[in-house]
């Protein structure tokens, strides 16, 4: 089943100010709250759709590549949609995230840690640069690499917070103009994890955590770009007691090819010929990112004519289709020539079949330019 766009589910236009995303996403969370829908599995599904829809476009940089390619610019084998794993997100990263929506971290709604239980701590996120050649981009790929991170150290055991009795929260009492209003922040003990340690190894640090280094597969679509981010759920750092782990953030870095030229989905490759060649035609294999194909290059080509090999370039990262591989002729002119050869064309110089005669198929500079966006 298709995912909704996140802008329909906010109910609202792509020219939103961040205050007014917010403000959507407050009242669709209202609507859809636990508290005020116990039980009930279709209002749990759109209150996760919203907190999704929320994370991903209250984050500038979140919110322009999903404008540019959809949902499929958070899609990969390390799990999907925006910020939660694509519909399997956990209500406590919603609360915890999110929380500041209802203000004084989510007081008078249990389950944003009021009467609800303990808050789940969330691990750091780990960001890693992955290098891509140009056909690892066309064609997607598996990715082996290594990461170290942050995990429970065996022989760690925790205990029940004292301070907060494991409920991660510490619940005070006012009285205001208004009568006595009670509010609950995170358990400034045990940091809102319900939880402290209770015996840790030598070498686990003051969490009870330790790094180890550990092989993460990451499966990326093809057509991504330079500096792209692709999210590995639970791959980043671990977190003490029953928390969660981060998630692994990988960024993409494109490296340069030899021969080919990347412009969006198009690509471009230089292709020079010999004054023979231009004259009688010739046929030449030439390198794509899919492997070599042959072209025919016909008699009397002009220098500068723009070859179209249509769907020989990048897919598109939403999948709709696939760029083209532009081939630019070039005559090549040699610097140096022997008595013969220049005997030859300068006895061709007044040949009226080597004076310029452009035709009106022989289109100008700016006209191929212009052809080459179009």
């Amino acid at each position: 089943m298709a995912k909704r766009d996140y802008y329909d589910i906010l109910g609202i236009s792509k020219g939103a100010s961040a205050a007014e995303i917010k403000k959507a996403y407050r009242k669709k969370a209202i609507e859809f709250h636990p508290d005020k829908n116990p039980d009930d599995k279709t209002a749990e599904a759109k209150f996760k759709e919203a907190a999704e829809a929320y994370e991903i476009l209250s984050d500038d940089n979140k919110k322009a590549r999903y404008d540019q390619y959809g949902h499929q610019a958070f899609e990969n084998g390390g799990g999907g949609g925006g910020g939660f794993g694509g519909g399997g997100m956990n209500m406590d990263d919603i609360f915890s995230q999110f929380g500041d929506i209802f203000g004084g971290g989510g007081g008078g709604f249990s389950g944003f840690g009021g009467g609800g239980g303990q808050r789940r701590v969330k691990g750091s996120n780990l960001r890693i640069r992955v290098k891509l050649t140009l056909e690892e981009i066309a064609n997607g790929v598996e990715k082996k690499v290594k990461v170290k991170r942050k995990v429970q150290a065996p022989g760690t055991t925790y205990k029940t917070c004292s301070t907060c009795n494991g409920s991660g929260q510490v619940t005070r009492i006012a009285n205001t103009i208004l009568g006595r209003m009670q509010t609950s922040a995170p358990c400034n003990v045990c940091g809102g994890a319900g939880q402290t340690i209770d015996k840790k190894p030598a070498d686990a640090d003051a969490q009870g955590l330790k790094v180890t280094e550990e092989t993460v597969s990451i499966k990326i679509p093809a057509g991504v770009v330079d500096g792209m981010q692709l999210k590995v759920s639970g791959k980043g750092n671990g977190a003490p007691g029953n928390g969660i782990s981060g998630d692994l953030i990988v960024v993409i870095e494109e490296e340069d090819h030899e021969e080919l030229q990347r412009e969006g989905d198009n690509l471009h490759y230089d292709l020079y010929i010999s004054f023979p060649d231009a004259i009688l035609g010739t046929s030449k294999e030439i390198n794509t990112v899919t492997g070599k194909v042959r072209i025919k290059v016909e008699a009397g080509v002009q220098s500068g004519k723009i070859l179209r090999l249509r769907g020989k370039g990048i897919p598109n990262i939403n999948g709709y289709a696939k760029g083209d591989l532009l081939v630019h002729v070039n005559v090549w002119t040699p610097k140096t020539l022997n008595k013969q050869q220049k005997d030859f064309f300068e006895s061709m110089q007044e040949n009226e079949h080597f004076s310029p005669k452009p035709e009106s198929s022989d289109k100008s500079f700016f006209e191929k330019v212009k052809d080459m966006f179009s």
